[in-house]
């Protein structure tokens, strides 16, 4: 990955419809990326009795979970950290089917309660998300966890048996689904979630934040991102309203399975039990009386990662999620920390003297700052085109902590860091007409703290800026004459400058001109 110390980490979570197995290449504490990832379809839940795990469903699990060590064997991996939930901790064979795959295939399964895979699954979120206060619903295939947070540190959670594949085992007996069976899935619902304090119904006051990920949530996300033709290649962040989650459960309600299987954003996989889970999805919402939450990549799999990546802090949740996530980026794909620190430093210092002009704060400084640190990341597909390259990369991987609105002006304004009139692209739908004047103004900005670090030497130790109504006169410290600076600047980010700011660009250095440079 980064460097010869890195090492492969794989993460089996063996749940009740699917198995999943993440390969994280990491430097504990520096940075990580996800290096491959293989999903099955197990079911494994599928056909369970009070005897314990169906045979067909247990040969199905071991044929994955073989599959998965030999995976890792051969990639090499470092470290396997295998784990089980629901339908094991459920299953009276459960310790049986653990021997089997311990002697079998040499896979020691860590089952998780339902009170730890809550936390795991809250870990991987809080490294994601900064959430402050708030809840995390986590909807699989045997269980569902709802997590309160608070002062973004997981207080507590709880485990109930609403899966979206054993809800639909349990009661489902017609498609498309009748109405007898729609009122025994809520009522089940209904008695479960008031086991659980928090979600009582008629809360006092409508609470903020919730963050949802699992398999059912981030498929009724696809379906809305579908339906809203959404230009990120990602669903991090992505925002799911109450309206949305109701639509869906009523076009969900009137479609039989087969039709269910057309729709765009769905996994087929998934159409036969998404229907269960939305409505448990639905009701939380409902009892917490929110009006949207917010998509999580990450989950239980990251949560388990991270307790080994942030192992040497006191709780394994990186302080700022923002910060990190633009920084990890950078590393993983080599940037130029010396290039890009300095850049990162004149455009700060430019947007902080231009104040007055552009009337902008901490929120858009923090998006200049994380576009000064990623925008030569494209470098490592290609030079040519690299602003275009960044700007894909970005768009590709996401920044955790950002919303979707924020990661598109980061990735347009890497895009927009050499050349060319700053416009939304394809991302329209993100951006408002404000939006449109920040992307001018911090790309050029940016453009030129770009350009006057042109040599990669450092040689503009700083820039102070003066202005009248008509003129901005920007003066360069620095020792030596900045010759190729102020050509290249003069050349490639004069104009925008003058386009952002309305005034006509000056600029001149205190460092006397060479000779052979004139005046």
């Amino acid at each position: 990955m980064i460097a010869n110390n890195s090492q492969r980490i794989g993460v089996i979570d063996l749940g009740s419809n699917t198995a999943r197995l993440v390969i994280l290449n990491a430097i504990p504490g520096y940075a990580y990326r996800l290096e491959d990832e293989i999903r099955e379809v197990v079911r494994l839940r599928e056909g369970m009795t009070a005897a314990g795990l169906s045979d067909t469903a247990v040969a199905r699990a071991l044929f994955t979970l073989r599959l998965f060590k030999r995976f890792c064997d051969n990639y090499p991996v470092d470290l396997i950290i295998p784990t089980a939930t629901s339908a094991v901790r459920d299953a009276a064979n459960g310790p049986a089917f653990l021997q089997t795959v311990s002697q079998e295939i040499g896979l020691d399964l860590q089952v998780l309660d339902g009170e730890r895979e809550a936390y795991y699954g809250t870990l991987g979120v809080l490294n994601e998300v900064q959430l402050g206060n708030g809840y995390v619903i986590d909807i699989g295939g045997g269980s569902a966890q709802v997590s309160k947070v608070r002062s973004n540190l997981y207080q507590e959670g709880r485990s109930v048996p609403l899966g979206a594949l054993a809800l639909t085992e349990q009661f489902v007996s017609s498609d498309p689904i009748e109405p007898a069976d729609v009122q025994a899935i809520q009522q089940q619902i209904a008695q479960q979630l008031d086991t659980i304090p928090w979600l009582q119904k008629k809360q006092p006051k409508p609470h903020r934040h919730l963050v949802g990920l699992g398999g059912t949530i981030r498929n009724l996300a696809s379906i809305e991102a579908a339906r809203q033709s959404y230009p990120l290649n990602t669903l991090h962040g992505f925002v799911l309203s109450r309206s949305s989650v109701q639509k869906i459960v009523e076009l969900l309600q009137r479609l039989p399975v087969s039709e269910r299987q057309k729709i765009s954003g769905l996994s087929r996989d998934r159409a036969d039990i998404i229907f269960a889970g939305a409505l448990v999805l639905a009701e939380v919402m409902d009892r917490l009386r929110v009006e949207s939450l917010t998509i999580s990549r990450n989950g239980l799999r990251e949560g388990l990662f991270f307790e080994h990546f942030w192992q040497h802090l006191a709780y394994p949740v990186v302080a700022s999620v923002r910060r990190f996530s633009v920084l990890n980026m950078a590393r993983v794909y080599n940037y130029q920390k010396a290039h890009a620190s300095h850049v990162r430093y004149l455009a700060t210092r430019l947007f902080n003297q231009l104040a007055p002009l552009h009337g902008y704060d901490m929120a858009e400084r923090e998006l200049l700052d994380a576009a000064a640190l990623l925008h030569d990341l494209g470098t490592v597909i290609s030079y040519d085109d690299h602003h275009k390259h960044s700007q894909t990369l970005i768009i590709n991987s996401g920044l955790a902590g950002f919303s979707p609105r924020e990661t598109a002006l980061v990735a347009l304004l890497t895009r927009y860091h050499r050349k060319g009139r700053p416009t939304p692209d394809s991302f329209e739908s993100l951006l408002s007409e404000e939006d449109l004047t920040i992307l001018t103004r911090l790309a050029a900005i940016l453009r030129l703290a770009e350009f006057l670090e042109r040599g990669r030497n450092a040689n503009v130790d700083d820039v102070t800026a003066v202005w009248d109504e008509t003129t901005l006169r920007l003066t360069l410290i620095a020792d030596e004459y900045p010759a190729v600076e102020l050509w290249e600047a003069e050349r490639n980010a004069a104009s925008l400058m003058e386009i952002a700011f309305e005034r006509a660009l000056i600029l001149e250095s205190t460092a006397v001109p060479d000779i052979q440079f004139g005046h």
